[in-house]
């Protein structure tokens, strides 16, 4: 039995099927968007209308090997990961995953895992290696069954909230970059309003939002989940970022740093590893859902072991906690080439006044670490920006928690110190990669972190990324013509 048919054939998911059908009479959903990631985490897929969903579910449907890189050219004119001779894909709907969109509610949406085509010579029906959210589902079952733990994680993604001017160009914030202030928070209330209303609809459990320091800066919170799901929801909360935006001519920007001198656009990851625990539904204060349960799940319960032991620290993770923070000190300089995944990205890294985590180095509530015990049970990975693809972050950082258990990897003492403070003092600590070609360079050359990136997978992500990086070095921009222009030798 080839991947494809063990996936359409598991146990229970004829029954999933069933339901999205009386989910889809119930809503009234004509029209279903099939979507799946591409590297750089963008949505991609068909739409199809609904009456077809059985088939679908069944069959699937095929589109471009090259659409899990955005079907892009890279600077020789070559297209990236797969060339046009290559087969199609076959994307099989998961039912737990539909939900319908609040914007449009004749529409719906499933994600999709992706397989090579049944008719390939070579592993027809295969799994997708190219597939990141596949891989992430795959990579973390393989984790649980080793160690009897999963992974939960919570996001924090920053975005600002820009006016769009005339020329559909950025014309500053729609706030002043005043953190904290609840006035600046009023001034945007009619925007996260809405956010949170569709997300709501959308299995989306918002647990608190703020104003950042940067113009028009929000940050609102989802309730932390199984790794593979906070993934799916992150995804979801751009959509509907990006639908409030069209809906009010605003920009919603993830960008990392759209403007020196002012605070970046982190997506701090919160994460912890859990024995047990049981999957609830969350209504969300909905007598009717318009998804699936699925969709409005929530992982609850069981034994957090990043929680301190009293018998050994009070206040220290317990050991599953420090061998994973040593595993992801270890790897940090990989880890950077996802979680600081643009040219951008390294805008945020230089301006370190602003709390830019780039040293190799953890400690308790210390925000100038690249991790920090954020509270008992859990700690936060600080090296990510939201342009992250949060399904090839999860994916890395199991790898490196799966190293530091293995190898039982020491975490080093936790700096008390702001680390710049340390530095001077004389402490030795390892830099993180500050650019983005550093970065992958550091990736090439970590075996455990490109095993997060299975067969075609890495082959795909690094040519992605390294033609991004020659673009840029390739480039002419304002600032060379305005410091050069008039130099001589």
């Amino acid at each position: 039995m080839t991947d494809l048919e063990a996936h359409v054939n598991q146990s229970g998911r004829e029954d999933l099927v069933k339901q999205v059908r009386e989910k889809i009479n119930e809503t009234g959903v004509d029209y279903i968007y099939y979507q799946f990631i591409s590297v750089t985490g963008r949505i991609v897929g068909k739409g199809i209308p609904s009456a077809h969903w059985e088939r679908i579910a069944e069959k699937g449907f095929q589109l471009v090997y090259g659409s899990t890189a955005n079907l892009f050219v890279d600077r020789h004119g070559s297209y990236i990961g797969y060339g046009p001779e290559s087969s199609e894909l076959v994307g099989i709907p998961d039912p737990e995953t539909f939900c319908q969109l609040p914007w449009d509610k004749r529409v719906g949406r499933v994600f999709c895992t992706l397989f090579r085509n049944r008719e390939e010579r070579e592993n027809p029906g295969g799994a997708l290696t190219s597939d990141c959210r596949g891989n992430l589902r795959r990579i973390h079952n393989a984790f649980q069954d080793k160690h009897g733990l999963d992974m939960r994680c919570g996001t924090e993604p920053e975005m600002m909230w820009l006016k769009r001017g005339e020329d559909g160009k950025p014309d500053g914030g729609v706030t002043k970059p005043n953190c904290y202030h609840i006035d600046q928070f009023e001034e945007l209330r009619p925007t996260f309003m809405k956010v949170i209303e569709y997300a709501q609809q959308m299995g989306l459990d918002i647990i608190q939002g703020d104003h950042e320091d940067a113009p028009g800066q929000l940050e609102l919170n989802t309730q932390f989940d199984d790794v593979l799901r906070n993934a799916d929801r992150l995804t979801t909360f751009r959509q509907i970022c990006a639908q409030v935006a069209r809906e009010n001519n605003l920009i919603a920007c993830f960008m990392s740093k759209p403007f020196m001198g002012v605070s970046a656009n982190g997506c701090h990851h919160n994460m912890s590893l859990w024995r047990g625990g049981e999957d609830v539904v969350n209504m969300l204060g909905f007598d009717s859902l318009s998804g699936m349960e699925g969709a409005f799940s929530y992982r609850v319960g069981g034994e957090n072991t990043f929680m301190p032991d009293p018998s050994i620290d009070e206040r220290a993770p317990g050991p599953i906690g420090l061998q994973s923070i040593g595993g992801v000190i270890k790897h940090l300089g990989a880890l950077t080439s996802i979680g600081s995944s643009t040219v951008n990205s390294y805008r945020r890294l230089w301006d370190t006044g602003f709390w830019a985590p780039i040293f190799a180095d953890w400690g308790y509530q210390n925000r100038t670490c690249a991790l920090r015990v954020s509270a008992p049970g859990r700690f936060e990975y600080r090296s990510v920006d939201s342009m992250v693809n949060p399904y090839l972050m999860g994916s890395g950082l199991l790898k490196a928690f799966d190293d530091g258990i293995d190898n039982k990897l020491d975490a080093g003492e936790a700096e008390e110190r702001n680390i710049y403070e340390a530095i001077d003092a004389g402490k030795d600590v390892k830099k993180l990669p500050m650019s983005l070609g550093e970065a992958l360079d550091e990736l090439r050359n970590d075996e455990v972190i490109k095993s997060a990136m299975p067969g075609d997978m890495f082959r795909v992500f690094e040519h992605y990324k390294r033609d991004e990086w020659e673009r840029f070095m390739h480039t002419t921009t304002e600032w060379d013509t305005e410091t050069y222009l008039d130099c001589l030798p």
